[in-house]
């Protein structure tokens, strides 16, 4: 490893040792001569004020009442944490119809910054970490950023709201307690002052907000959990019921490492098969992922979901047999 993660390292350890820690140790640890591990012990005392005791026989720690309390100037991350967060960086910004790009590019900067003390000016070639949007919308970035500020400042937002289902404008004022990125999409939990309840919106579909002076309406955690992640999906709210869904043994070993719901319970049958059950509340979004699998997946139970399922493939034929 190189100087910087030499010294980070000598310091992780430093701090978490109950006990002095040997030079030989410390040799072994960071993978550097003797003489190396006191140049950067004497780095790590002189120059970034750490609080060092110690000496050689005996071995270094922190001071025991000083050393909670230090910590290295800056920020120091080895190269494998700043290649790990250059990465989620890219997936932030490519994802989401670019809506953070721009918000994002001083970090990116910071981070590429970073990369270079370690590399020597080496280019990272960032366009190895691919990103491929599946299904995402556009989204007014103006509107992303005030529903975002509204939500971390506790502070009531106002907006015109064109609903996708009847394609109907209406001007909301509400408290907003979450935002929630669901399938490549970002939804807003809030307590609607107008309806008097919970309600979750697309913010692909908000647009004109306005962050109000008045302070957000807090709803208990426990609340809404209950009402907006009790059931299944984004289409949320107190649970129905249960369904369950029979997958073949082709599509066993995909379902079953996918994760449908916090309380989803799942088992491999005798024949391969896979067995899912999950709470539901509305049957809407359920039934989307059901049909996905096509003739690889069976609903099973309720009778009434089953029935919704059969309905909508005769529907779906018929325009086929035109």
């Amino acid at each position: 490893m190189d100087r910087y993660e030499r010294i980070l390292s000598l310091h992780r350890t430093l701090k978490s040792a109950r006990y002095p820690v040997t030079v030989a140790r410390l040799q072994d640890e960071l993978g550097c001569s003797r003489a190396t591990v006191y140049r950067d012990l004497a780095f790590l005392r002189d120059a970034l004020m750490a609080p060092i005791v110690g000496d050689g026989e005996a071995g270094f720690r922190y001071d025991a009442e000083e050393g909670d309390r230090f910590e290295l100037p800056g920020l120091w991350l080895s190269s494998d944490e700043l290649h790990a967060l250059l990465a989620a960086q890219q997936l932030l910004a490519r994802s989401g119809g670019g809506v953070l790009s721009s918000a994002l590019a001083p970090l990116q900067q910071r981070i590429e910054k970073l990369l270079d003390e370690h590399s020597s000016g080496r280019h990272w070639p960032v366009d190895r970490v691919r990103v491929i949007p599946h299904h995402s919308r556009r989204m007014d970035e103006q509107a992303f950023r005030f529903v975002c500020s509204a939500v971390l400042e506790r502070k009531r937002l106002s907006f015109e709201y064109r609903a996708r289902s009847t394609d109907e404008k209406t001007r909301r004022t509400v408290s907003p307690q979450r935002i929630t990125h669901y399938r490549g999409n970002w939804y807003l939990d809030a307590w609607d002052h107008d309806r008097d309840g919970l309600r979750s919106f697309s913010v692909d579909r908000i647009g004109g907000a306005r962050v109000l002076d008045a302070a957000a309406q807090d709803i208990d955690e426990a609340e809404l959990d209950r009402h907006l992640a009790g059931s299944y999906g984004i289409f949320s709210g107190e649970p129905k019921g249960w369904a369950t869904i029979r997958f073949n043994a082709k599509a066993a070993r995909w379902v079953a490492d996918e994760h449908w719901h916090s309380q989803q319970q799942g088992r491999f049958l005798s024949d391969g098969s896979y067995e899912l059950k999950v709470p539901y509340s509305s049957s809407r979004e359920l039934l989307m992922d059901v049909l996905h699998y096509g003739a690889d997946a069976t609903i099973v139970e309720p009778a009434s979901l089953r029935e919704q399922a059969r309905s909508l493939l005769e529907l779906a034929l018929t325009n086929y047999e035109r």
